[in-house]
Parts: C-alpha cells; structure tokens; sequence
C-alpha cells in the first residue's frame, strides 16, 4: 500500500495525551505502522553521562500510531489523503480541498 503519510509532513494528532498538537513528521517505519513526530509523544530518557555526553534526564520523542495522525491541508485543519493521477503521475492530494499535496 502506498504511504499517505511521509517524512517532513506537517500533521495534527487525533487521539491521546497529545490529542491536537501539531508537528513535523521526522521519519516513518511502515512496517510497525509509526511515526516519530517533533514535540508529540515526548518521553523522559534517563542516560548515563559519558566522555562525549552529559547525563541526566533527555526528553525524546517516541512513535505514534499512524492511525492517530492526519495531515493539515492549507486552512490548517486535519484532513484525509487520497491518490489520483496527474497526467501518468500518481499523486497525493487533500480531501477536503482537493489540492495536491506533493509539489
């Protein structure tokens, strides 16, 4: 199945503690079916201190359900992703505005 969401996406999540913060989508793993998103899911890492790094409490985004996430379309609100062709080009698009979401 194709990737309705990708790296560099800006999303809003819809369900959990961070239900309606925004962000970027840093990578994907579609085999698990998560994403790691800028500033969601924030979870405290306890790390011991070595010669090239301090230690102590580094906060660090954790995967989020792909399901729990949708892409904001120009008026900033959350909406679905569909495919259709574009000449011989199969391109994503909005689905509450129809407009083309890769450029």
């Amino acid at each position: 199945m194709a990737a309705k969401l990708k790296k560099g996406d800006k999303v809003i999540v819809l369900a959990g503690k961070d239900k309606g913060k925004e962000g970027t989508i840093t990578s994907v793993n579609p085999k698990t079916g998560k994403a790691i998103v800028d500033g969601v899911n924030i979870s405290v890492r306890h790390t011991k201190q070595s010669q090239a790094t301090q230690g102590g409490r580094v906060p660090q985004a954790m995967p989020i359900q792909l399901s729990n996430l949708a892409i904001i379309d120009k008026d900033g609100k959350p909406t679905r992703v569909g495919f259709r062709m574009d000449g011989d080009k199969k391109v994503r698009f909005a689905k509450t505005t129809g407009d083309v979401i890769d450029a």
